[in-house]
């Protein structure tokens, strides 16, 4: 039988106590793996081991698979109305919302989140994007489309079937929120994988997916590794669509994966280098404010973190100088993810600490100036300095190169159509944000980045009906907003003859 972790939290910001079942999630209820295998959960604010779960193979895979397609058939899918998907959306979105504390408590436990921060705005944010697709849970519908007299045309819009689903170690909770969501309400079943490093706030769902009431089988949930869990979901041939987020280069290997397989439809939400364009005109404050929101947030380890930092030369100073302030102030502000002045985590991981702390090395090696931070926090934990880097070039590793951690390059421009070439020259094309108080100057760069979100005098102003997605090697399709319905969705084109004759 699966074990449960029990955690007493007693901090100065969250005390009460928590379980979670460790096992896999197949069917409506916890459940071994086939082959008895567990991972090892780390506390990044510390390096020490917080729990083990357990580690599903590809047998595992196929299990939930055969499980998943056979809720669709019966007890899900077009079997069940959009409005009771709905109802018991909204249902499941109201757990989440009063257990906010415990969800909040296992992100900053599991993933080094400040937990006031993934309190009021993460797990909030969660409650009202499953809310979101619950309302269009009864709404998914087709045309009817006018050919001749003689024939009724129209269109539906059905759903994949089983879907598989595999979600990042950044933000676990609101990333599933963004998958299951549109999936649920479009009458998918569901096989999904946490990321092995962050696999908590997942299991803890699964105990509210049943206490809301779905079918068992609907919202499958397998632990394990990519290689392993992953790589089964990416092959399965009863899997149609499958949807990722993550790193461009595992991305690539999930493709490659249902290309093989059976041509799966692909949704990939990838890497991003996003350029974070500042013109002389902009309000100063209000831009070093939302750079250091843009950049700092989540410890950096966003695909579309602000990292390419451009300044016009005549505000360069004036905001280098500003937000250098704001960033030592960070510093300051950096440690244990429960005490309430606490802005600045860790860093997830062993492997993620030395990637970025190597990127750090690489701008100092190619001739860039360190200009704050560059050093770890601390003497436990993952933790590291907010780091500004200045007299970067845009050929520079860590001005071309995803860093997904908490580090600015700052680079100096001249003219608007310099900057443009300079934000546009990345494999990338994730996010971008525009500072100006020049509204035609504000449309004209927005309109010509390549990216998939532009943000004016703002950045990372998500929006839950808004569609999120990237250019160029940033990934292949869309979600959040309407638009990720029609990711889970297939279009059937139905002719009847009510007068033809041969």
């Amino acid at each position: 039988m699966p074990t449960t972790f029990t955690h007493k939290f007693d901090t100065p910001t969250f005390k009460g106590t928590v379980s979670v079942n460790t096992g896999l999630f197949i069917g409506g209820k916890f459940v071994d793996p086939v082959e008895p295998a567990t991972i090892d959960v780390i506390n990044p604010a510390t390096g020490q081991v917080i729990t083990s779960v357990a580690a599903g193979s590809a047998k595992d895979v196929d299990i939930a698979v055969k499980v998943a397609k056979e809720a669709y058939k019966t007890s899900w899918g077009l079997k069940v109305p959009g409005s009771v998907r709905g109802r018991l959306m909204n249902k499941l979105a109201d757990l989440i919302e009063k257990h906010t504390d415990e969800f909040a408590a296992l992100e900053s436990l599991n993933v080094g989140k400040p937990f006031l921060t993934t309190k009021a705005h993460e797990i909030a944010s969660v409650v009202a994007t499953i809310r979101y697709y619950a309302g269009w849970a009864d709404k998914i519908q087709g045309k009817t489309i006018e050919t001749t007299d003689q024939k009724l045309a129209y269109t539906r819009h059905e759903p994949y079937g089983v879907v598989g689903q595999i979600v990042p170690w950044n933000f676990p909770l609101s990333m599933i929120s963004w998958k299951i969501g549109p999936a649920l309400a479009t009458g998918n079943t569901i096989v999904l994988k946490p990321s092995e490093l962050t696999p908590l706030t997942a299991l803890r769902l699964a105990d509210l997916v049943i206490e809301a009431g779905f079918p068992p089988g609907v919202l499958n949930i397998v632990n394990g590794y990519g290689m392993t869990v992953g790589q089964a979901i990416s092959e399965n041939p009863i899997i149609e669509k499958i949807a990722f987020t993550g790193s461009t280069f595992t991305g690539r290997k999930i493709q490659e994966a249902a290309a093989r397989s059976n041509l799966k439809v692909v949704t990939l939400e990838l890497g991003g280098k996003s350029p974070n364009i500042i013109f002389d005109d902009a309000n100063c404050d209000q831009a070093v404010k939302w750079a250091t929101r843009g950049i700092f947030s989540n410890m950096g380890q966003s695909c579309n973190a602000g990292s390419r930092i451009f300044v016009q030369e005549g505000i360069y100073d004036e905001f280098l100088t500003e937000f250098t302030k704001v960033t030592k102030e960070l510093v300051t502000a950096t440690g244990d993810p429960f005490d309430p002045s606490t802005k600045h985590g860790p860093q997830v991981s062993q492997i993620q600490f030395d990637k970025i702390l190597g990127y750090i090395d690489s701008a100092r090696s190619e001739g860039a100036t360190v200009h704050v931070g560059g050093s770890r926090h601390g003497s436990e934990g993952y933790f590291i300095e907010p780091t500004l880097v200045t007299e970067c070039t845009t050929s520079m590793k860590i001005v071309q190169e995803e860093v997904f951690g908490p580090v600015a390059a700052i680079i100096k421009f001249k003219t608007e159509e310099e900057v443009i070439e300079m934000a546009n020259d990345t494999v990338y094309g994730l996010s971008a944000a525009v500072f100006t108080e020049n509204s035609s100057r504000a449309i004209r760069v927005a309109h010509a980045l390549e990216s998939g979100q532009t943000f004016v005098n703002c950045f990372n102003s998500v929006e839950k009906n808004m569609p999120f997605g990237g250019y160029k090697q940033s990934g292949i399709g869309r979600e959040l907003g309407e638009y990720a319905l029609d990711m889970y969705t297939q279009v059937k084109a139905v002719h009847i003859n009510i007068g033809l004759k041969l």
